[in-house]
């Protein structure tokens, strides 16, 4: 038999620094589900983007357990990550940040593309083109 689905819960949390505490906590304590074991999975599956926050998407059952879905981190962590930058431009248009290539942006794009909504890689490369503006970054 099938499980019975209680609830789906979407966070974005920091990669590998899961812990019990707000917003996590409370979040998911009205599900009854373990907090701890919840962290400690999480943590384990997404350390290899330590430093940028995923969203995840919870999917709690009736008997209390769960399983969740990394999803890929929002674009503009990808191009931070991308460019080695911190933040984007303050000034969007008149202080430009970073620089990207039409490769760049495919390479960016191929990653996302699972989350996107679109299967078609030319109109990812263009919605990585737009964040990538809207952050102060030059695209040549």
């Amino acid at each position: 038999m099938e499980k019975q689905i209680k609830a789906k819960v979407k966070l974005i949390i920091p990669a590998g620094e899961a812990t019990p505490a707000p917003p996590i906590g409370p979040s998911l304590a009205q599900y009854g589900i373990n907090i701890g074991e919840f962290c400690n999975k999480f943590n384990e599956a997404s350390k290899e983007f330590k430093g940028i926050k995923i969203p995840v998407e919870i999917t709690i059952y009736e008997d209390r357990s769960f399983e969740f879905v990394l999803k890929k981190p929002p674009v503009s962590s990808l191009i931070k990550k991308y460019l080695g930058i911190e933040k984007g431009s303050g000034e969007t248009g008149r202080k430009f940040v970073g620089k990207l290539t039409r490769e760049d942006l495919r390479k960016i794009a191929e990653e996302k593309l699972p989350d996107l909504n679109t299967d078609d890689i030319e109109k990812a490369i263009k919605i990585v083109e737009g964040t990538a503006r809207s952050m102060g970054i030059k695209v040549e």
